[in-house]
């Protein structure tokens, strides 16, 4: 069966978005190395010269589709960076946890296929980095936020922020990575960031972590 191309099933759509939209899909369903420029086009409904209008290289498009398709981390991380005292500091991490760990479940398939071939993930990388992306920025701002916290006085004058964040972190990319392989799945995250979130306190919030991290440090 022929498939259809965007603008046979959604013509109103601009091509930037239509664009978008293929790139979302085939990234997914294909992976990221076989999904072509030329097989975006196509499933756009437009020309490969005028998928290169509107971005420079599939490296930057794949950058566009985890920004404008995916959970986003980074406005959420200037937001509590700025106001860190707006909640308590468990539910801020619960809230980056949750966050955290559907954009990991819905990039992860896209970007798997990358580690299979090493001279792709180096072009891709050199290429993510020369536009202030990659996968070690959310580590930075979640490490910038437990900064601004530990300014604050509610992180641990001796924590490293960074290895701090690259532990939530970490946990968020496992739950998509390897908890599919038990019996038992990923679990929900209704359940996973708070229980995620409790622990990470328990070694960084100062005193007694109710009263460091409950609803009396909003004051």
């Amino acid at each position: 069966m022929q498939q259809k191309s965007a603008t046979e099933t959604t013509p109103s759509k601009p091509a930037r978005i239509r664009i978008l939209d293929a790139a979302h899909e085939l990234m997914l369903t294909l992976g990221l190395s076989r999904a072509t420029t030329k097989e975006i086009a196509r499933a756009a409904g437009c020309s490969e010269a005028a998928l290169y209008k509107y971005f420079a290289s599939k490296e930057e498009l794949f950058i566009r589709v985890l920004h404008e398709r995916l959970p986003q981390l980074g406005p959420l991380l200037e937001r509590l960076t700025a106001e860190p005292r707006e909640h308590s500091l468990e539910e801020n991490l619960t809230e980056i946890a949750r966050q955290a760990a559907l954009f990991y479940e819905q990039s992860f398939p896209i970007a798997a296929s990358l580690y299979a071939e090493t001279q792709l993930k180096r072009r891709h990388d050199e290429a993510m980095r020369a536009m202030g992306a990659g996968p070690h920025m959310p580590i930075r701002g979640v490490a910038a936020y437990l900064l601004a916290e530990q300014r604050a006085g509610r992180v641990q004058p001796d924590t490293d922020t960074y290895a701090a964040a690259s532990l939530l972190l970490g946990a968020c990319a496992q739950r998509a990575f390897a908890y599919d392989a038990t019996e038992e799945g990923a679990p929900p995250l209704d359940t996973f960031a708070p229980a995620l979130v409790r622990t990470l306190l328990a070694g960084i919030a100062p005193g007694d972590r109710t009263g460091a991290a409950g609803a009396s440090d909003k004051l």
